[in-house]
């Protein structure tokens, strides 16, 4: 199978095309930069399956100034359709487009938990939440019998390289002596399941919307400890600061985005394939190895 990914150098397009080179004589892929008009001139239809990572991710928010938001729905939207509608045009198969749970609003409040199921309308709380729940409308726009639009709304991906919340989790867990005892419901999904789900949806040529996670959910503080544990350290979960986090989050969102609750439903993420090959346990050790 031929497949072609946007954004060359993403975490995620890199880990797929990496994951999918241990099969050489399954998989030939392809990866270019969606930069600049050049791409418009390739044949798409080269390709079975084209695997969009390119856009631009939250943690890039802070640098971009008020006035130039519809950045977000140039890249994430627009431009998301754009390269679909030419890869339908030019007769590949399949387009997989990376979406994410923040089209569900931001994590609950601490204390209170946020489940998502299959009913859950999305409710964005974000340009980037907008411009991804946009280009989800616009992508099955294209859908029919001979293309295929696939949408994985992805919870946290984490893994090797990876940028975002869990590093900085990571700092913490092998500083700190000691941590808030909070426990709350995380969906997250380890990068080598995400990219086995992709495989799976890659070969079944699938189309529709998918919420891929890991089989057991995540804890911030159960998840430091893990960390911790896998760098040979200890360390202490305090009890008791609930109150106090309680307040602060009406200051900072980012006490709400570390212990407030955001998972699916565990039936939401079931498929007809096992694609969950590492447990929390053994993904941390291997990302922090």
């Amino acid at each position: 199978m031929n497949i072609l990914i946007t954004g060359a150098k993403s975490f995620l397009g890199s880990a797929l095309k990496h994951y999918l080179s241990q099969w050489p004589e399954r998989y030939n892929v392809g990866s270019i930069s969606l930069r600049g008009d050049s791409w418009l001139s390739e044949d798409f239809g080269r390709f079975d399956s084209v695997f969009h990572a390119a856009g631009i991710a939250h943690d890039d928010a802070k640098k971009i100034p008020e006035d130039e938001q519809n950045l977000y729905y140039e890249i994430n939207t627009k431009l998301a359709y754009e390269s679909a509608l030419k890869a339908k045009q030019d007769g590949s198969k399949q387009f997989i487009f990376m979406s994410s749970a923040i089209i569900y609003g931001k994590s609950a409040p601490i204390g209170q938990e946020k489940i998502i199921t299959r009913e859950t309308p999305p409710n964005p709380e974000s340009n980037y939440g907008e411009s991804k729940l946009k280009a989800e409308e616009a992508l099955m726009t294209l859908n029919d019998e001979n293309f295929r639009v696939c949408i994985l709304r992805c919870p946290m991906i984490y893994g090797l390289g990876c940028k975002g919340n869990y590093p900085v989790l990571s700092k913490l867990a092998q500083r700190l002596k000691f941590f808030p005892k909070i426990h709350n419901t995380r969906s997250m999904l380890y990068i080598k399941n995400f990219a086995e789900f992709t495989r799976l949806m890659i070969d079944n040529c699938e189309r529709g919307i998918f919420w891929p996670q890991n089989k057991e959910y995540s804890d911030t503080a159960e998840l430091v400890k893990l960390i911790a544990k896998a760098h040979g350290k200890r360390i202490m979960l305090v009890p008791g600061c609930k109150l106090a986090l309680k307040v602060l989050s009406h200051f900072t969102g980012l006490v709400n985005k570390a212990f407030g609750s955001l998972a699916y439903s565990q039936d939401l993420s079931e498929y007809k394939s096992d694609y969950r090959l590492y447990n929390l346990e053994k993904s941390i050790i291997e990302t922090e190895s």
